[in-house]
């Protein structure tokens, strides 16, 4: 079946942040163009980390990887999409700073500083005209954030010990195992256009990407949380092709499932996606699928080289299956 044409598909909400996010973009764009990227602000290091320490903004490197995967099929687009993502090469102050985190702030703070919102959202709508986007990306929350992650056996000398790990970078490396995650502060005001997208949606699609420091961040900020569990749109999980080092080590495609659950026991989830090749269990993975109130869709979806690593125009097909059944 081929994918519908521009503006021939339905309203859709992708969460996430990173590496990700970008996959489930990259084939939701060949899908849809009433397409919303919501992006986790959590991001605590390299250049986002130093961009946020430095001037208090929210950390701009996972919004301008989400507006590098929505860029136009053009040269325009093309050639924009590598000023964004190109980083310096230097040893000094602007070493590995991206040209698109840069320039995010620059709008920024030509457009009102890093307070106010609308500041926030029209800068991210500039430069997503600029790329001639397919779509459009927004924060999860109007204000920087930091991760906490509630860990056990953080310290190898003492492994049945829970330990509380604070920041995103922090929370991605850490030793031991992560069984949860909260926000600090605890309860950040949503992003009014984040809500105004998911109450609008007809589809809403959960990961692939770092479980706990880029997808059930989302289901944290209260007002998100409500909308998401609330909304009219079917909700969709794509799951991981493995484990993240450090976060998930050892879990399960259904072990994801039960930590969504716990961190969002009021959400019902509709469609899980997963890739028939790393399902070792099918039948514990449908029995969690149902858990949720939702059904198990198998695809092929992963790329043939191997990697961990989810192939756009395979994973835009999966989508289609789902979104017309």
């Amino acid at each position: 079946m081929k994918p519908p044409g521009p503006k021939a598909g339905p309203k859709v909400v992708a969460l996430g942040g990173g590496h990700g996010l970008y996959a489930s973009l990259s084939a939701l764009r060949r899908v849809t163009d009433r397409l919303t990227a919501v992006v986790t602000v959590a991001d605590d290091g390299g250049s986002s980390g130093r961009l946020r320490r430095e001037l208090g903004v929210l950390p701009p490197g996972d919004l301008r990887m989400a507006l590098a995967a929505l860029c136009g099929d053009d040269e325009w687009g093309q050639t924009w999409r590598d000023v964004v993502q190109h980083r310096f090469r230097s040893e000094g102050d602007l070493k590995d700073h991206a040209v698109g985190n840069l320039l995010i702030v620059a709008l920024w703070e030509l457009l009102g500083g890093a307070g106010p919102a609308g500041a926030t959202v029209a800068g991210l709508d500039w430069v997503g005209r600029l790329l001639g986007a397919h779509g459009r990306v927004l924060p999860m929350a109007a204000v920087p954030m930091d991760i906490v992650a509630e860990v056990r056996g953080a310290d190898p000398s003492r492994p049945d010990r829970i330990t509380h790990v604070k920041g995103q970078v922090a929370c991605a490396k850490t030793p031991g195992s992560v069984l949860g995650v909260s926000l600090v502060p605890a309860d950040p005001p949503a992003c009014p256009e984040t809500l105004a997208a998911v109450e609008a949606a007809d589809w809403v699609v959960f990961g692939p990407g770092s479980w706990f420091t880029s997808v059930l961040p989302h289901l944290k900020v209260p007002a998100l949380a409500r909308a998401l569990t609330t909304c009219r749109a079917r909700r969709i999980v794509a799951l991981n092709l493995a484990p993240q080092p450090g976060e998930t080590d050892d879990f399960s495609p259904q072990t994801h499932l039960e930590v969504l659950q716990a961190h969002a026991p009021d959400l019902r989830v509709d469609v899980v996606l997963a890739d028939r090749g790393v399902v070792d269990d099918p039948a514990a993975l449908d029995k969690a699928v149902q858990a949720l109130g939702g059904r198990l869709v198998l695809a092929d979806v992963a790329a043939d080289d191997g990697s961990p690593r989810h192939e756009p125009a395979r994973l835009a097909q999966a989508f289609v299956q789902i979104f017309t059944e």
